[in-house]
């Protein structure tokens, strides 16, 4: 740390001139800052990030994969107790009647179909006609990656902030992760855009909680896990606070 009677004879030996001063001085500021920064050499946002670009509904063809949060509609010839409208739930299942959870994430409606035909035909109906189909998609997914509990794919019901999608992870792994280094990464005007932000400061109130969007995916720096997300939070610069990558 420079102390004033250092930078006092360090602004003696640049004398008068001016281009040495202004050189002195932009050096003393980026000093200052690196040495200011918690958590590291990383660019924290302090204003509010722009909202991704909208996103392009998914289509939903006889290839779709179910997600969560997905609503589908099942029909059951002739039984009409079954024959409704069921929403995929966090788990990524299909609560029904008779048969109860029919996991459903990452299948096609066919799949389904095929899935929900089989128990049924294995104790209450002979031959049961099934349809599936997938009549509204959510694809509103959040990632959360790093030094969280649970990383994964995590669907939003509502309005959604920074420290609430970190919970939806389990929290901050406290043997593994740094909440003073975490990074939201999205699609802003056609580009891929990262800032970082400090958990510490936002639960303090002195930093803004940023609201999460259907495709960000969010980072906490990790300890141990690796991967390109990690490499470019370390790696995002000092000079610019919400940038291209």
């Amino acid at each position: 740390m420079l102390s004033v009677r250092n930078i006092t004879e360090i602004f003696r030996s640049f004398g008068r001139g001016a281009a040495r001063l202004s050189l002195f001085l932009c050096a003393l500021v980026l000093v200052t800052a690196c040495q200011s920064t918690p958590g590291g050499p990383i660019p924290y946002a302090t204003q509010e990030m722009a909202p991704p670009d909208r996103p392009t509904a998914p289509t939903i063809g006889a290839d779709y994969r179910i997600t969560t949060g997905d609503k589908l509609a099942v029909t059951v010839y002739r039984v009409e107790d079954l024959s409704r409208e069921y929403r995929v739930d966090m788990a990524g299942n299909l609560a029904m009647p008779l048969i109860g959870n029919v996991q459903v994430v990452g299948r096609t409606a066919d799949d389904v179909r095929g899935e929900i035909a089989r128990r049924l035909s294995e104790r209450y109906l002979r031959n049961p006609d099934v349809t599936v189909a997938v009549t509204e998609s959510t694809n509103n997914n959040v990632t959360v990656e790093g030094g969280v509990r649970r990383p994964g794919q995590f669907p939003l019901t509502g309005q959604t902030s920074l420290l609430q999608a970190v919970a939806l992870a389990g929290g901050i792994d406290p043997e593994n992760g740094n909440d003073r280094r975490v990074a939201i990464f999205r699609r802003v005007s056609g580009q891929r855009m990262a800032a970082a932000f400090d958990l510490r400061s936002i639960r303090s109130g002195t930093m803004e909680d940023p609201e999460i969007y259907r495709g960000d995916i969010v980072v906490v720096q990790s300890n141990s896990r690796r991967g390109l997300f990690q490499d470019i939070l370390s790696a995002l610069p000092l000079i610019a606070l919400f940038r291209p990558f």
